[in-house]
């Protein structure tokens, strides 16, 4: 495991620092994190999927999470009849294995595929999540690490697909496309994205011009 450690710490609502000009200032708005941790933790995945289940779905089905870190957006044909493929972009942390250095992104893409199994009421989500390489080292791509927060925000979007392509719900769309401005989307340090180190990018499947 990378070594990690809280990179943010902040009350309820927006929190500037003091030492910080006005004109930096309103540059610097810092979500509402309680801890963000450059660690790639997969049982806050999991946890978090769990708590939320019953609440989001509201059905008698059993859901089971998985992480499969091989996972791509690309379905065989007969794949694409039964699984579904949702990619999503977030904000996460990273640090390096090697020189320990640490970084934010918006643009850390995760990938999930789900389906619901009709004949035994059972669904899947397979969930993988794509790295980045230290701009200094570019040894290796290091798995992200995300806020409570922020997984909570993916993981809605995610209940949001699976209530209209598995359950048939309607407006879901439309809820989503409301929800686009909310806090959870505003972004720290809005620095190009480096398709060079990006494992999404190099894959392929990066949603940079989202």
């Amino acid at each position: 495991m990378l070594r990690g450690r809280p990179l943010l710490m902040c009350a309820e609502g927006p929190w500037f620092a003091p030492e910080i000009g006005a004109r930096r200032r309103t540059k610097v708005i810092l979500l509402r994190l309680c801890v963000c941790c450059a660690d790639w933790m997969p049982t806050l995945w999991s946890e978090c999927f769990e708590e939320m289940l019953d609440d989001e779905l509201g059905s008698s089905d059993q859901w089971a999470f998985h992480f499969n870190y091989g996972l791509t957006e690309t379905l065989t044909e007969e794949r694409r009849r039964r699984w579904r493929v949702y990619s999503h972009c977030a904000y996460g942390q990273f640090q390096c294995g090697e020189c320990s250095k640490t970084w934010p992104s918006a643009r850390v893409v995760v990938v999930f595929r789900y389906r619901l199994w009709d004949e035994t009421g059972r669904g899947t989500v397979l969930m993988r999540p794509f790295g980045q390489a230290c701009r200094r080292c570019r040894e290796v791509f290091e798995l992200p690490g995300f806020s409570k927060n922020e997984v909570e925000e993916a993981l809605l979007r995610l209940f949001g697909k699976i209530r209209k392509n598995c359950y048939g719900e309607e407006g879901v769309e439309e809820e989503e496309e409301e929800e686009e401005g909310s806090e959870g989307s505003e972004k720290v340090w809005k620095r190009p994205h480096e398709k060079a180190l990006c494992e999404a990018c190099r894959l392929g499947i990066c949603r940079q011009e989202e």
